[in-house]
């Protein structure tokens, strides 16, 4: 089962390092990682996204809490979060198939980053499922290359992470 965790670090050198090393020395598979500042300069938000049950997430949860660097972290519930990733797609493209490929991308709301004689570069956000569609139908074309970030997410509603630590505190974690 897929779980993304947000992590709010404390934002200095070094500190993606130590949080990505406690994953490998306990042999955590990561799927995809993303950093980012927040909007307070003196932290950054990590978001992790990795496979497991329910036990295994629990144990990576307790782990990363008893890391002095890390603030607090979120287990975020997919149904109820916005997540978002960026790829980079490069497509074959020429005079005969462009017209086809430049109007696939707009019914995905994807951005031509460059442009050359004989393919374009897409950028397109969104979640995982919008840019595998997408891919699927420019398959045919020939996508030469791909990039994808790591993804974000934010937790639907009025909650922050400033809630989260506060209620972490009320329940007598220090997280501060």
């Amino acid at each position: 089962m897929k779980h993304i965790l947000s992590v709010y670090v404390e934002n200095q050198p070094g500190v993606l390092v130590r949080v990505a090393s406690m994953f490998s020395r306990r042999e955590f598979n990561i799927d995809s990682l993303s950093v980012g500042v927040t909007q307070s300069p003196e932290f950054s938000r990590i978001t992790v996204v990795v496979h497991g049950d329910g036990a295994l997430i629990e144990q990576m949860i307790k782990q990363l809490e008893k890391m002095p660097i890390v603030r607090a972290v979120q287990r975020l519930d997919a149904s109820k979060a916005v997540t978002r990733g960026m790829t980079m797609i490069k497509v074959s493209a020429n005079d005969n198939n462009r017209l086809d490929v430049l109007k696939m991308a707009e019914l995905f709301r994807a951005h031509v980053v460059d442009v050359q004689p004989t393919n374009l570069i897409f950028e397109i956000t969104g979640n995982d499922e919008k840019v595998t569609a997408f891919l699927r139908l420019l398959k045919p074309y020939g996508v030469l290359e791909i990039i994808r970030t790591g993804l974000i997410a934010l937790e639907r509603g009025e909650n922050t992470i400033e809630d989260y630590k506060q209620s972490a505190e009320f329940y007598g974690k220090n997280l501060l």
